[in-house]
């Protein structure tokens, strides 16, 4: 049967070109055959639920374990209802048993127990009646909310000291989240803030993402089932884009080889998996739409606000910070710096920020096309001033990140240029107090830098044009835009301040200021 990359669900050896899933997890052996009760938590679709399956079939296969992974999903639903909660996990528990378990190690009738106990019981109950230590991996703990959730977690805590054989021996939660931003109630400050439920943890590991070998050596397996080949320079764009991450790794690839280019004759190049990236950007496929839904939460704003502004991320919470890492929407740079985990979601953000905006445009006929389909910039400026003066202002209201509203307007008209047959890149940073746009269309290449006049600060032109003069000889270009949004009180209307004129960078550069 031919593997495919796989970007649904867990992974099969059998089915699916996949990395040992035991790899990316070396500390947790240890920590079971210690006893130990432990959290692992990683962003959705980096291959926890895979890896978590062959732990516990490694762990049964070996002798001396009874291991079992389950979801708790189910009990979802149960909300605060902690009794269904419970009833519902041990269904869950008994049907996982019955498959991934030998008859011999499969869990007794549970007893009847108060409803406040009916988990812990039950456990206490199979622990005892199995020939085995047992170790159970709750994966999907934090989908539980309130009273069921704190349930869970206390009878675990109360069954710790019983361990091994009056409960099990170890107990992995597993999650998006470490076990203190598990979610007690909806909101923003719904979270518990604190371990104290499962104060019996011993450590809150996470899953790495893969590393460049490992992004050559999953792709090496298409290569030696097809025989097509994966150049160096397409495994080192993949990675570059990515930076490992599990789900992007397999969906360039799934794109490339089952949609770009299906002749297994022909190498796989970086200029195809930029073209799967575009792809997949203007698809929003199911993990990068689930990502952006992320993005208008209060906490998750508080941190990617800034960032997108290029300012200073003020006084944030810690608990925000680690929140926003623990999503796997950014990371610390090795700079020390905060910084968005990959280049590709450094694309998505701002593109899905600036959807509404995209939806609101009024239709805007392409008069910066030239008749041999190429960029015409002098035309592409007036077309912008004069959507700019006639549709800005209005437009600013439908953003949802009111610090860099204007650049998402500006985005949204760049985005209707560039679905013509082009590109937009952007680069930003905390503390550079700039966005940078590079429109690509065709062999045409348009550089913009984005600087905002805030009250109480002077005009940054001079720094705005420095700072373009260096992305300008980063690109190799000899000209582009300074947009200044001048966001200051008091100001004449939209309409009235929008103009454009030329100016020179430092290096000599001749290029274009637009002030709106």
């Amino acid at each position: 049967m031919p593997r495919w990359f796989n970007t649904a669900g867990p992974c099969r050896a059998d089915r699916n070109y996949m990395l040992p899933a035991l790899r990316r997890l070396p500390e947790v052996l240890p920590l079971i055959d210690q006893e130990s009760y432990f959290v692992l938590h990683a962003p959705r679709q980096v291959g926890k639920t895979t890896a978590l399956r062959a732990l516990a079939e490694e762990l049964t296969a070996s002798g001396r374990y009874a291991a079992l992974h389950f979801s708790c999903e189910s009990g979802e639903v149960a909300g605060d209802d902690f009794t269904a909660a419970q009833q519902a996990i041990l269904s869950r528990i008994r049907r996982s048993a019955e498959l991934y378990l030998p008859a011999e190690l499969h869990p007794p009738p549970f007893p009847e127990a108060p409803d406040i106990s009916l988990l812990g019981t039950a456990l206490a109950a199979w622990a005892r009646a199995c020939p085995r230590r047992l170790v159970l991996f709750f994966d999907e703990i934090d989908a539980l909310r309130g009273q069921s959730l704190l349930s869970v977690l206390r009878q675990l805590r109360d069954g710790f000291s019983d361990r091994p054989t009056g409960f099990p021996t170890s107990v992995i939660l597993c999650g998006l989240r470490d076990v203190r931003d598990y979610k007690v109630t909806s909101g923003d400050r719904g979270h518990l803030g604190t371990s104290s439920p499962f104060n019996i943890k011993v450590e809150s590991l996470t899953l790495r993402n893969f590393t460049r070998d490992e992004v050559a050596e999953l792709y090496q397996q298409h290569t030696d089932d097809t025989g097509q080949v994966f150049l160096p320079e397409a495994v080192d764009r993949a990675f570059y884009w990515t930076q490992g991450q599990p789900w992007l790794v397999n969906a360039l690839a799934r794109q490339m080889v089952e949609q770009l280019v299906t002749d297994r004759n022909q190498p796989l190049t970086a200029a195809h998996v930029d073209v799967a990236k575009e792809i997949l950007l203007r698809r929003q496929d199911t993990h990068l739409d689930s990502l952006a839904e992320r993005l208008r939460e209060p906490r998750v704003r508080r941190i990617l606000e800034p960032m997108l502004a290029g300012i200073a991320l003020g006084d944030v919470p810690e608990d925000d910070l680690r929140f926003v890492q623990d999503l796997g929407l950014v990371r610390m740079a090795s700079t020390g710096g905060m910084e968005v985990a990959n280049p590709l979601y450094r694309e998505i953000i701002p593109r899905v920020l600036a959807n509404t905006a995209m939806a609101s445009l009024p239709r805007l006929p392409a008069t910066w096309l030239r008749a041999d389909g190429r960029l015409d910039m002098e035309r592409l400026m007036e077309a912008f001033l004069a959507f700019w003066r006639q549709h800005g202002q209005p437009l600013l209201g439908t953003a949802p990140y009111h610090e860099i509203s204007p650049h998402l307007v500006l985005m949204a008209f760049l985005h209707r240029v560039a679905n013509g047959g082009g590109t937009l890149e952007r680069e930003y940073a905390i503390g550079t107090g700039r966005m940078d746009l590079c429109l690509r269309y065709g062999p045409d290449t348009l550089a913009l830098e984005l600087k905002v006049w805030r009250d109480g600060e002077k005009d940054p032109l001079e720094e705005g044009l420095a700072q373009l003069d260096g992305y300008l000889a980063g690109l190799g270009l000899e000209s582009g835009w300074l947009v200044i949004f001048d966001r200051r009180g008091g100001q004449p209307p939209m309409a009235e301040r929008t103009r454009a004129t030329p100016a020179t960078t430092p290096a000599g550069r001749q290029v274009t200021v637009v002030r709106a």
